[in-house]
């Protein structure tokens, strides 16, 4: 195909049954464009869930195009990320269907005031889009690369912790707020002792705890006992996953990494378990063709907006995986501590200087972009990021 100027001279739809897919809990919307009339659209509705019925439509809509035009076509779907997660695209790839996954965000929508939004509208314009997208416009639209079920099951065990982390927050401040209506303010269920401490309690004008209020916090303590076993096993797994766990190689031929990316990652100081899991389980499983690629997929890239004599910063996108980019802004602040010597943190206090406030904030988004491709150069190609200094052996 013929380039000039980075542009792409559009090409012809081919000929295939092109369908979308509009899913919610209860039906799905199918609605298809036969590739002798692309002027036409046709509508059916799937009982939620029913992918033996969606299977034998697309079916039926594939023989009938082939009888049309006396050769086989293939049927071409696309659906939004979102709902129903990868196992439809799983399923409708297996059945030979050729299934495109679109980020809903990155379509162009009309700037009205107010947009009406139906299922039909919805469908008409992912088949639109797919059209465009199949002609060879690459900006009509972001399509999602699916991720596979074993890198897909990994980072449960990060998701989960964060889960029972926030879980947690809701007994420890519970009891806190039972006591301090009894005159106790040191009490912490935190420690080892919360047991023995419990018993021990006396109301600030000096009686035992009520027999009622007493058993109530004893059953707190057991919920919150369960969390912390279950956090327990999850860390313990979790640290299996980070020895276990490793990032594709930054080379087109080759396809993994033969060394472990969550052991390169926690032999350096002040990155743990935690971090190097995230990191491995949430961004680094997938392969990257340059630094520009991971920054946005976090989130962290930045925005532009240039407009004649306007020439200015947003700020980070914000439109990529947020729990990564929640651990980088995280880990971008104990890299200041731990790694005070290295040169991403040298550029950082270049930068800022003896000012603080609003500037470290929007600085310390940039460090964590730098020291997100700093370490994705690390695990992927072994470049080592200046200045590091690695954990005693």
């Amino acid at each position: 195909m013929e380039k000039i100027a980075n542009f792409v001279f559009p090409r012809s739809v081919p000929e295939a049954v092109l369908v979308s897919l509009e899913l919610s809990r209860s039906k799905w919307l199918v609605t298809v464009i036969r590739p002798t009339n692309h002027a036409r659209m046709s509508r059916y509705l799937v009982a939620g869930g029913d992918l033996e019925d969606l299977l034998v439509k697309l079916s039926e809509f594939r023989m009938k195009a082939s009888r049309e035009l006396g050769h086989d076509v293939p049927v071409i779907s696309i659906q939004e990320a979102g709902y129903e997660g990868f196992w439809l695209h799983r399923a409708l790839e297996a059945a030979g269907v050729q299934s495109h996954i679109v980020d809903p965000a990155s379509i162009a929508q009309p700037r009205r005031a107010r947009n009406a939004k139906t299922d039909k509208i919805d469908g008409e314009m992912l088949l639109r889009t797919l059209m465009a997208w199949l002609r060879g416009d690459p900006r009509v639209c972001s399509m999602v690369r699916p991720i596979n079920p074993g890198d897909e099951d990994r980072r449960r065990l990060t998701r989960e912790r964060r889960e029972l982390i926030a879980e947690r927050v809701r007994p420890v401040n519970r009891m806190k707020g039972l006591l301090l209506s009894q005159g106790i303010r040191d009490y912490e269920p935190m420690r080892p002792n919360r047991r023995e401490r419990l018993t021990e309690l006396r109301t600030g004008d000096g009686r035992a705890l009520g027999h009622n209020l007493k058993h109530q916090l004893e059953r707190m303590l057991d919920r919150l006992e369960l969390l912390l076993a279950q956090m327990k096993a999850i860390e313990e797994a979790r640290l299996e996953l980070a020895e276990q766990c490793v990032a594709p190689s930054a080379s087109e031929n080759a396809t993994v990494s033969t060394v472990n990316a969550g052991s390169l990652l926690m032999k350096i100081r002040g990155i743990g378990p935690e971090f190097a899991s995230v990191m491995v389980a949430e961004g680094l499983f997938r392969r990257y063709e340059n630094r520009r690629q991971i920054a946005s997929y976090a989130g962290l890239a930045p925005t532009p907006w240039r407009s004649g004599s306007i020439n200015r910063e947003q700020g980070i996108s914000q439109a990529g995986n947020p729990r990564l980019r929640t651990a980088m802004i995280e880990l971008a602040w104990l890299w200041l501590r731990h790694q005070p010597e290295s040169r991403l943190a040298r550029w950082f206090h270049a930068r800022t200087g003896p000012q603080g406030g609003r500037l470290k904030k929007v600085m310390i988004a940039a460090l964590a972009r730098k020291l997100l491709v700093a370490l994705w150069k690390y695990v992927t190609q072994g470049v080592l990021p200046d200045g590091v200094v690695m954990k005693a052996a």
